[in-house]
Order: C-alpha cells, then sequence, then structure tokens
C-alpha cells in the first residue's frame, strides 16, 4: 500500500508543527496539505520550516476542499469551530477524520457522529497508549469500589491551554462513570468556591491546573475510609499525542465508516 497523503489541521499551531514533525520522521504516511485558519499571518509559509525542518514546499493554506482532493486523512487539533468545519468536508471526500480537538460541547460531538455512518472518525479526548490503559485501570478499579470512595480528577496544563478540564480529564471521568454505572453530566462537579456545602456522595470532582510550559499530567484518586489509591500519568512531550495520532490515522486507513476511539486502535476496547 503507497503511503497515505495526510492534512495537518491548525499547522501553524505547537501541536500542528509536532504532527508535521512525526509525518516526516515516520514510514507509511507523507504530508499531503497544511490548514490554517483564514486571516492567519502563518498562510503561504512553508509547513517544514515552521516545524524545524527543511523546507518541503508544502504551504500553509486555509482551503481545506482544494487540498483535501488528494488526501486519504486529517489530523485535526484544533479548536472547536475549526473541527467542525472540518467535518462535513472530510466526510464529503471521504477520507479518515483523526480529531484530538478539546472543548466541544454535545452538540459538537452530535454533529461528529452524524457523519459517521459514511464516513471514518477516530475521536479521543487523549490520543497516548498510557493514558487509554489509565483510563481502563480508572474503569475496572470505579466499577469495584463502591461508593464509599469519592473519586477527584486533577489535571494540570501549560499556561496557554483554552479549555477547562482537559479532554482527557473528561474522558477519564466518562470511565470512571461507566465503572459506576453513571452519567458523568448529572455526577460531575468542575469547581468548588465559597460555602459549598458537604461533598456528595457518588459525584466526581474535577481540577484544573494552568500555568508554566507542562504538557499534560492527570490524576485519578479514590479516596475512602482510612485509605486512598491514586493512578497518575504525566506526559513529558506533546511528540507523543502526535505519534498516537499518526498511529490512528494509519490504523483507520480502510476501515469501514464508523465513530472509533484510541481504545479500538489501541485494541483497549474491552478492557
Amino acid at each position: 500500500m503507497s503511503d497515505m497523503r495526510l492534512i495537518v489541521a491548525g499547522a501553524g499551531g505547537r501541536m500542528g508543527r509536532a504532527l508535521t514533525r512525526a509525518i516526516a520522521e515516520s514510514k507509511g504516511a507523507v504530508l499531503a496539505g497544511a490548514l490554517e485558519a483564514p486571516g492567519s499571518e502563518l498562510l503561504g509559509k512553508d509547513a517544514g520550516v515552521l516545524a524545524g525542518l527543511p523546507a518541503n514546499g508544502i504551504k500553509l493554506s486555509a482551503d481545506l476542499w482544494a487540498m483535501s482532493k488528494e488526501a486519504d486523512g486529517i489530523l485535526d487539533f484544533t479548536v472547536p469551530a475549526a473541527t467542525i468545519a472540518n467535518v462535513a468536508i472530510a466526510a464529503e471526500r471521504g477520507i479518515v477524520h483523526v480529531v484530538g480537538t478539546t472543548g466541544l460541547s454535545g452538540s459538537d460531538n452530535a454533529v461528529i457522529k452524524s457523519v459517521t455512518n459514511r464516513a471514518v472518525v477516530v475521536q479521543s479526548g487523549n490520543m497516548s497508549l498510557g493514558v487509554n490503559l489509565l483510563a481502563a485501570v480508572v474503569k475496572r478499579v470505579a466499577k469495584a469500589l463502591d461508593e464509599s470512595f469519592d473519586i477527584e480528577i486533577v489535571e494540570t496544563h501549560h499556561r496557554m491551554k483554552i479549555d477547562a478540564p482537559s479532554g482527557t480529564a473528561l474522558m477519564l471521568g466518562q470511565a470512571a462513570a461507566s465503572g459506576r454505572g453513571i452519567p458523568l453530566d448529572e455526577h460531575a462537579e468542575r469547581g468548588r468556591d465559597g460555602i459549598t456545602g458537604a461533598r456528595r456522595p457518588g459525584n466526581i470532582g474535577f481540577a484544573s491546573l494552568r500555568g508554566g510550559t507542562v504538557a499534560g499530567e492527570h490524576s485519578v484518586s479514590f479516596l475512602g475510609p482510612f485509605e486512598r489509591l491514586t493512578l497518575s500519568h504525566q506526559a513529558e512531550d506533546r511528540m507523543l499525542f502526535a505519534h498516537g495520532a499518526l498511529k490512528a490515522a494509519l490504523w483507520a486507513h480502510g476501515k469501514k465508516p464508523g465513530h472509533y476511539s484510541m481504545a479500538d486502535v489501541l485494541g483497549l476496547a474491552d478492557l
């Protein structure tokens, strides 16, 4: 099979540049396009140079329809509005859409899922093997421990991250909720301030820290009577997520239409 031709969305951003490097460093894929927002001062710049590589002749453009004509997939770590705009084009072109964008609303996710009867979408709040293993373990532990163990999730990211809680924190929260057999949206506590009263039994708490250049740290604590269990993951470089996204795209190439997750890609769906 020939190399998979991939478009990097948000190619001028931190994650976009990491994705460009990951493609250049890996076998089985080539960069077919570099998408950037309309009006960006980076339009027309060489994607390779921006990523700290030799010039590759791929210029940043805002025209996804044109660049997707000869592409097989798109790696999308942008912002919700951009991702939703990309969904329809990717589906119309019939190319794999790997979605790592966080901060998506319920209606955004409904739009993404609406195309999966005719398109291949791999979507995850985190593309790393370690985090997906952590989610599988969190689900098992939550199932094993009753409500006498409170669940608290703490995440830390760099100062430039614009959404909270992180997509990974929400993914871990969903894993915990699934283990408990409860709907996360009815049991999530996303912030505490002032006189909040005692903690509600069965709720899943979230706390978000922002600062510095932290790539991503997450912990899930199960706090019971006289003992506490904490599971954690630290990301040391965002290239971890870039290589995970590339792995997802290569895995999805040729798959039947559907909505997949990194658990599917990594063979963890049944854990």
